[in-house]
């Protein structure tokens, strides 16, 4: 019998670690957890290192790591408990660890996952920041220790069943011409902007077809989470931004198409559940049982598709424009949508003051070239500093939807102009 996978699960709490949880326990021969970390879920962490008896257990927050140590204490367990970013990175990088599932929503799984990349672990990528906010720097990492990489959201996990195994010599080596991002359109997808202005963070997170936490759920409420797939695509699969387009398909059964130089559109279907992308990528290159009902064709019945309104979901249309501007932008790019969306949650911002924020952050900051992490933290920093501002300065009630200087309505997605490397922003 061969020897179990050695795994470390960052954002063991969340909806991606307790899915990834979920299927391990279902194969106790296959898999070993050496660690979990969360931020600051210490009751939550406690009830997980009970049942999988991790080495180590980290929570980013010192005083909730006070609280799980003692509660570890008073269990006999025998798991190390750690804290704060470095002991992120080092569980990220352990000598006996084979993978890393990085599932920290946010900027804040960056520096971990770039430590598992470095240290050349199989990285199970669910934390789309990561590429968005740093994608060469951590592409190059990728590449120089040699590490594997196996996309978790459910599109780029599609996306890489439906790419022949060698797709790394190029897209137009292997005969793609362009990989077909699907979105849900969310719970917004039919309703007018008009509707929009007072929409809740209640209504925001109540996806139609997904489980998912809160950021994220708001995230694909405004789109900017598909925008964000699309730059992350762009750095799985070397595509550029015209090659890659979102398809709005409401069911959520196919998860994402590939379009070959013959005619052919490969795509990979399912139930929207992300045990099915997880159990793909920790058997990988096997298949294993996820714990997910089979897909019924007769009940779903339909299948529908339609293009993405641009004027409704104005954050897709800057993740375009970010893209094609490259160097820092995409950092600028989420950093101030992280700052948003959280003031919407805490009912500080409208929904339509999301993309707002976003398209102000990105005119007042020059992007900058990348060239290493220093770069992007600068980037993600100052942003923030801009997107707090602007919403303290003008105050919920002052946004109002307007159109990007660069959106024309009638533009098919994928083909706006680009920008010189400034983007035609303005320094702050």
């Amino acid at each position: 019998m061969p020897d179990k996978q050695k795994i470390t699960v960052l954002g063991s709490t969340g909806s991606i670690g307790v899915s990834t949880l979920d299927v391990i326990a279902r194969h106790p021969g296959l898999f070993r957890v050496v660690a979990l970390t969360a931020n600051s879920q210490a009751d939550k962490l406690f009830l997980q290192c009970q049942q999988f008896e991790p080495e180590f257990a980290v929570l980013l927050d010192a005083d909730a790591a006070q609280q799980l140590q003692s509660k570890i204490a008073a269990a006999g367990l025998a798991t190390e408990v750690l804290h704060g970013v470095e002991a992120l990175e080092r569980v990220s990088s352990l000598p006996q660890v084979d993978s890393v599932m990085a599932a920290i929503v946010g900027a804040a799984g960056l520096r971990p996952s770039l430590a598992a990349a470095r240290a050349g672990k199989k990285i199970l990528l669910a934390n789309k920041e990561t590429l968005v906010m740093s994608g060469r720097v951590f592409m190059d990492a990728v590449r120089a220790s040699g590490s594997g990489l196996l996309p978790i959201d459910s599109e780029h996990n599609a996306i890489f069943q439906s790419l022949p195994r060698d797709f790394g010599r190029g897209l137009d080596a292997v005969g793609v011409t362009r990989i077909l991002l699907t979105a849900s359109g969310g719970p917004f997808r039919s309703k007018a902007l008009s509707e929009l202005e007072h929409v809740t963070p209640a209504q925001a997170c109540a996806h139609p077809n997904w489980s998912m936490g809160r950021k994220i759920s708001v995230d694909s409420a405004s789109m900017m989470n598909k925008g964000l797939e699309v730059i992350e695509a762009h750095w799985l699969f070397d595509a550029p931004a015209e090659r890659i387009q979102v398809v709005v398909h409401p069911q959520s059964v196919i998860h994402s198409m590939v379009e070959y130089a013959d005619g052919s559109v490969l795509a990979q279907l399912g139930n929207p559940d992300m045990r099915t992308p997880i159990a793909y990528a920790l058997g990988f290159p096997e298949r294993i049982h996820a714990g997910v009902s089979p897909l019924d064709l007769f009940k779903i019945a339909r299948l529908d598709f339609e293009a993405p309104d641009l004027a409704r979901f104005r954050c897709l249309d800057l993740a375009y424009q970010a893209l094609r501007c490259g160097g820092t932008a995409p950092a600028i790019l989420n950093a101030a949508n992280e700052v948003a969306v959280a003031a919407f949650l805490d009912e500080k911002l409208p929904f339509l003051g999301i993309p707002s924020v976003i398209e102000h952050a990105l005119e007042q900051i020059t992007s900058a070239p990348v060239n290493c992490l220093e770069d992007v933290q600068q980037a993600d920093s100052l942003a923030r500093k801009v997107a707090s501002e602007c919403i303290l300065r003008q105050g919920a009630g002052a946004f109002t939807p307007h159109p990007s200087p660069l959106h024309d309505g009638a533009r098919a997605i994928g083909s706006a102009p680009g920008g010189d490397a400034s983007c035609g922003h303005t320094p702050h």
